[in-house]
């Protein structure tokens, strides 16, 4: 119901009831809108290094870019579930490295992480799920690992990659996540994990066959550079900022602004005071 607290509980026991709508977001002014706007989920991404922090891919995030971000969310958001992506680095030196980086995102207001990988890492997600912190899996285009993978281009096209995908997932689900994320898979192979896992599938760029839905808040509004093909822009408010911030320039070198409903004024003479 709308005001109730979203858990990784609640997420889980959502799976084929209705349709999870999840969104990202990276600071307080964003995670405060998301939440008005009555969302499910919030992903603090780790895709702010690109779309916040002007970085050229995932790779330059840092621990502490996250729990700086994911703090900021934490302060405005209440009602939606906030899971906070683990950076490169955070998690694939061992298990105890990875429920260190866990623990830093829980202590800071996040009550689920997201880690990128398959069965390669199933034991670092049971070691944080053993740690009391609920984990939300990430398949299909791993961005962290585009350089190993090809690149930036949609997975599980073909019979093996397909194979591969539900067996990751699998992998995941035994280790003990509570939903995964697909990302730019074929809406075939998703609908294929979706049906053969218990826990729900969220998607991104994978079609229509998923338990939910995540895009970038930045694509959904028009702030993105770039969006990519399996995004919606919803409203361009690029243009409307732009607009607003050359008439408030226009305004300050013509002399309009400020005007006498801005202004402050002394409540006694003050022209005595030198």
């Amino acid at each position: 119901m709308p005001g109730d607290k979203v858990t990784a509980r609640r997420i889980l026991k959502m799976k084929g009831l209705r349709p999870i709508v999840a969104v990202t977001a990276y600071d307080y002014p964003t995670a405060w809108i998301a939440d008005e706007a009555g969302v499910d989920v919030i992903l603090v991404g780790d895709s702010l290094g690109m779309v916040v922090l002007g970085y050229p891919s995932t790779l330059q995030v840092t621990l502490d870019d996250m729990v700086r971000h994911t703090a900021a969310v934490a302060r405005a958001a209440k009602r939606p579930l906030i899971v906070a992506d683990m950076p490169f680095g955070s998690y694939e030196p061992s298990s105890s490295t990875a429920v260190e980086s866990a623990v830093a995102l829980a202590r800071v207001g996040a009550e689920a992480v997201k880690l990128e990988g398959g069965s390669e890492y199933a034991d670092r997600v049971k070691a944080i799920v053993d740690a009391g912190i609920p984990v939300m899996g990430h398949l299909g285009l791993t961005p962290q690992r585009a350089m190993r993978i090809g690149g930036y281009r949609p997975r599980a096209r073909g019979r093996e990659e397909a194979r591969r995908l539900l067996l990751d997932a699998e992998s995941l689900v035994e280790a003990g996540v509570f939903s995964i994320v697909l990302e730019f898979v074929s809406e075939e192979a998703a609908e294929i994990v979706t049906r053969r896992v218990p826990v729900p599938t969220i998607c991104i760029g994978s079609g229509r066959r998923c338990d939910g839905q995540i895009i970038v808040f930045h694509d959904i509004v028009g702030l993105s550079r770039h969006t990519p093909p399996f995004a919606k822009k919803y409203v361009d408010a690029r243009r409307i900022m732009v607009e607003a911030v050359t008439r408030y320039a226009e305004d300050v070198r013509n002399g309009r602004f400020p005007s006498e409903e801005h202004v402050v004024h002394a409540k006694e003479p003050l022209e005595d005071l030198g």
